[in-house]
């Protein structure tokens, strides 16, 4: 039945004020309002059903804007972090928005993690490795740990440059990891002391397909836990993996030196389901079910297209051109067959079930072998990926790889933040003043 649905996805709106590449777009709890963040360092909320813009302010940040997202039951707090290690606190008020600085990396931010059902608490990671955890109650980050590579392998490494951190919606206690290396890393908040007396650095389990165990080209770039615990991993330059609890390879997984082919072999339930056919070579890029019950994989591609699988048997069963160039965010609208899409193009693209005939595959679709590399390198910024194609293209070559109380409190909100008329380019780090008028888009 929900399949049905997803080969009906089409465009229903271009959400278009951002005068830079979209590098983050999320749902609120409700799912009536899409935060957006961008190269332009705006941060907008949209009411995404109108197409409307309804709130436009500055972030605070002096780079690009990587992840931004409201807390739970307070859509008047947007939190933020970006390519100046900067993670920042928005609030929203009748005397306009008001930013300030909570902590930094040192490198770029590339993800938040809310703890579910939580309006203070959330998790950040960055390119130095660090992961911090900020209570907003007090404004408090305490530096959780700093991820270092697994064995010495890895000498030229001091820490793990971290792109993806994820908390598991059944426990959240439990949250995952990921970067530069092939490995993604659980953690249980308990065994934190806050008084600072234990090393909280070493995971209560590792997750890594057997034949990437040692192979020192790959990295991850995306992480989502579904509702079932399950875990989506998505690997630079390789495939994407579904990982169950039951595959983790323990607190202290074995070298791949010592892990014999025939034993690999042998241990089945290591072997994850795997999504093929898209390409995630040159961008971070995300992850993410879709579906009542998290039925679908979903992922955007270098081809600037979105890629839909089956879960349970990795069958691809959609691909959407979104993107001139490439897509980086594909994300489920919290409770109905909705997705936004964002990419190297200023627009974030709405797509509902509405077209009248069913899709069908592509007739030619490149399948994507890995191919060995230093992939740390080639995961540029989207304006770096721009000035490549360009001059690519410039020298006559191309590039190498072409419920109804909910939505009535929820419209109120809009109905308020359509009523803030200034535009915010004055933020403090320190407590911060009131910004000026907010950009009030009809």
């Amino acid at each position: 039945m929900f399949q049905d649905i997803v080969l009906r996805l089409d465009v229903y709106k271009k959400l278009e004020k951002h005068r830079g590449c979209v590098n983050t777009v999320s749902f609120n709890s409700d799912g009536n309002i899409l935060v957006s963040g961008s190269d332009d360092k705006r941060v907008i909320l949209w009411d995404w059903e109108t197409g409307n813009a309804k709130l436009s302010f500055q972030s605070g940040h002096v780079n690009n804007v990587f992840h931004a997202k409201t807390m739970p039951y307070n859509d008047r707090c947007v939190v933020t972090c970006a390519a100046d290690g900067q993670v920042r606190h928005a609030q929203i008020s009748d005397r306009g928005v008001e930013t300030r600085l909570l902590t930094k990396h040192h490198g770029r931010a590339h993800k938040l993690a809310i703890e579910p059902g939580s309006p203070y608490i959330f998790y950040t990671c960055g390119e130095d490795g660090l992961v911090q955890h900020i209570d907003l109650r007090t404004a408090a980050a305490t530096e959780l740990f700093t991820c270092h590579p697994i064995d010495n392998s890895r000498a030229h490494m001091s820490s793990i440059t971290l792109h993806a951190i994820t908390i598991d919606p059944r426990n959240p206690n439990l949250f995952a990891v990921a970067g530069s290396d092939e490995y993604t890393r659980l953690y249980d908040i308990r065994k934190y002391k806050w008084d600072g007396s234990t090393d909280f650095g070493q995971p209560t389990d590792y997750f890594c397909p057997p034949h990437l165990i040692g192979d020192d080209h790959v990295g991850i770039t995306g992480l989502a836990f579904s509702d079932q615990s399950e875990l989506l991993v998505s690997y630079n330059d390789e495939f994407i993996y579904l990982f169950t609890r039951d595959m983790g390879l323990g607190s202290n997984p074995i070298p791949s030196s010592a892990m014999s082919a025939s034993a690999m072999e042998a241990d089945e339930k290591a072997i994850p389901q795997v999504y093929k056919g898209h390409r995630n070579c040159e961008t971070v890029k995300g992850v993410s079910f879709f579906g009542p019950k998290s039925e679908y994989v979903v992922s955007g591609s270098d081809c600037g297209r979105i890629f839909i699988w089956k879960k349970k048997v990795g069958e691809l069963v959609r691909v959407m051109e979104a993107d001139k160039l490439v897509v980086n965010c594909v994300e489920s609208h919290p409770h109905t067959a909705v997705l936004a899409s964002s990419g190297i193009e200023n627009d974030i693209k709405i797509w509902t079930p509405k077209a009248l005939d069913k899709a069908t595959l592509p007739k030619t679709i490149e399948q994507v072998e890995p191919k060995p590399r230093d992939w740390m390198y080639r995961a540029i910024t989207p304006q770096d990926l721009i000035l490549q194609l360009f001059s690519q293209q410039s020298r006559g070559s191309s590039p190498e790889r072409d419920g109804e109380n909910s939505s009535v409190g929820g419209r109120v909100f809009l109905e308020f933040i359509s009523a803030l008329n200034a535009d915010s380019d004055a933020s403090s780090d320190e407590g911060g003043d009131a910004s000026g008028p907010e950009d009030r888009f009809s």
